[in-house]
């Protein structure tokens, strides 16, 4: 399939390189525009197909990445004028509906598959929800499994629960990040360096997520396994509970998934 992209920053660039690096896609079946020079010469340095506009994007493409900022979509969708007509876009717009879409191009039919990615895809780790309610072809959702899954995993939702996956994945490495400071903060406190309380702490993360990915174990079981009788651990997460950590993760969530709904 010929890939489009409309939108050449960290998400839609991460998306193309690991379709690539996986031979999803080769090089010179994508076409990409970008309303930024520097990120048009990324592509061109990387061997992508550059063109003049989001028409000509639409027009030679089977399948189109919408991944401009959502205050960038109505411009975006105004400029492929005709162009998408009778093709699929993937759309990593959070907030934005099916309709809104719809109702921004000129094209009569396309169809639309709603996703929300996240920045771990940078790296080959990233989390993909997809909407279920969705018209692509059995073709075309086909390839875009294969595509997403080249650079993480994929979890198909009913398309109310995007905005949930915004506030949770979509918002996650933000507070993973938070979390990798605070905890690293806490180890230099303590007299570790820098450098050393950083490295702890990521590969702490890392690990603690690998195993319970790889072995399916409940996280409740992992705490458990770690935090030994009148030990130091059970010490920590007392004093976690008493700082309202569980609630305050939730409410986070929360507060993100009710900014994705209103937008």
């Amino acid at each position: 399939m010929k890939f489009g992209v409309i939108g050449f920053g960290n998400m839609g660039s991460a998306i193309v390189k690991g379709a690539v690096f996986s031979g999803v896609i080769e090089k010179e079946d994508v076409y990409v525009y970008d309303i930024k020079e520097t990120a048009r010469k990324a592509a061109t340095d990387f061997g992508l197909q550059v063109v003049r506009d989001d028409e000509e994007v639409a027009a030679k493409s089977d399948v189109i990445l919408l991944a401009v900022k959502p205050q960038q979509m109505i411009d975006a969708m105004d400029q492929t004028q005709g162009a998408l007509q009778d093709k699929a876009m993937l759309s990593i717009l959070p907030g934005v509906s099916v309709e809104r879409l719809r109702d921004a191009s000129a094209a009569k039919e396309f169809r639309i598959l709603r996703l929300l990615p996240n920045t771990p895809a940078l790296v080959f780790e990233g989390a993909f929800a997809c909407s279920l309610e969705n018209d692509l072809t059995e073709e075309e959702r086909a390839f875009a499994t294969k595509l997403f899954e080249s650079i993480g995993s994929i979890t198909w939702v009913k398309t109310y629960d995007l905005d949930a996956a915004c506030g949770l994945s979509g918002g996650g490495p933000a507070y993973v990040a938070m979390f990798i400071e605070a905890l690293a903060d806490g180890g230099v406190k303590e007299g570790l360096t820098r450098d050393v309380a950083y490295e702890l702490a990521i590969q702490t993360v890392l690990g603690s997520a690998k195993l319970l990915k790889d072995t399916g174990m409940h996280p409740g079981q992992l705490k458990d396994m770690v935090t030994s009788p009148a030990g130091t651990t059970i010490e920590g997460c007392e004093v976690l509970e008493e700082g309202g950590f569980r609630a305050a993760t939730i409410k986070c969530v929360s507060a993100a998934t009710k900014r994705s709904r209103s937008m």
